[in-house]
């Protein structure tokens, strides 16, 4: 670059519904000399308005969001046609969410317990027109990837969606059994003596997991699944 000539920032906007993991990425980001954090949004509608009002180079994508998941977020974007780039940022590193979030036009996929350092990383990879995934998953994406081009409309899709319910903890079992039942959030949150806000948590990441989007599709994939004969038992 030469004397006197001005590098314009990568603009990044971080959609995340937790604000203080949204606002530790942002100051994360801001201190780095070539990038800038423009704006943060709580949830994916947010999200596509500020996208289309700013037209950031970079989207940092939560996975697990409200209402709009961020696999259907990533896909909205693209929709967009603004060239933004978008990594997928996510505490879960099954082979299927990669595989869906990097066919859907995502660019880079990261974990939530990855280091700082692989953060600015992965951005400076993508911004300068690569892929970014780190060591650790490449190998479990391609391995899905390649089974997925042997047989798109069998194994590898065929049995993800009969594993789904493998994803869940014992305590997402829990609630999602509850749910089954009929309890309400705060019925859950008594029996199991956690808030509702933990609840509401648990229930998030189920969704997420078995790729529904409401407590209806929920509770009828368990049901459909047979999650009544192999449910926990709850004392």
């Amino acid at each position: 670059m030469r004397i006197g000539e001005f590098k314009r920032k990568s603009r990044v906007i971080v959609v995340d519904d937790n604000y203080d993991h949204a606002s530790g990425i942002r100051e994360l980001i801001n201190l780095e000399n070539d990038y800038e954090v423009i704006a943060n949004a709580a949830n994916v509608n947010i999200a596509i308005a500020l996208i289309k009002k700013y037209q950031p180079d970079l989207v940092l994508m939560d996975i697990n969001m409200p209402e709009i998941d961020g696999i259907t977020g990533i896909a909205e974007i693209e929709k967009l046609g603004l060239g933004t780039k978008i990594i997928a940022l996510t505490g879960y590193d099954d082979a299927d969410l990669i595989f869906r979030a990097m066919r859907l036009g995502a660019k880079g996929y990261i974990l939530k317990t990855m280091a700082s350092a692989q953060l600015i990383h992965a951005l400076d990879e993508v911004v300068s027109g690569k892929i970014y995934l780190p060591n650790s998953l490449t190998s479990k994406f391609f391995e899905y990837f390649q089974e997925f081009e042997k047989n798109p409309t069998g194994s590898a899709a065929q049995n993800n969606e009969e594993n789904l319910l493998n994803y869940l903890t014992n305590r997402e079992e829990e609630v999602l059994e509850l749910l089954t039942n009929g309890i309400t959030y705060k019925g859950v949150a008594a029996k199991l003596f956690i808030s509702e806000t933990t609840v509401k948590t648990h229930v998030n990441n189920i969704f997420q997991k078995l790729q529904v989007n409401d407590r209806t599709q929920a509770v009828l994939y368990a049901i459909n699944k047979g999650f009544n004969n192999r449910r926990v038992k709850i004392a």
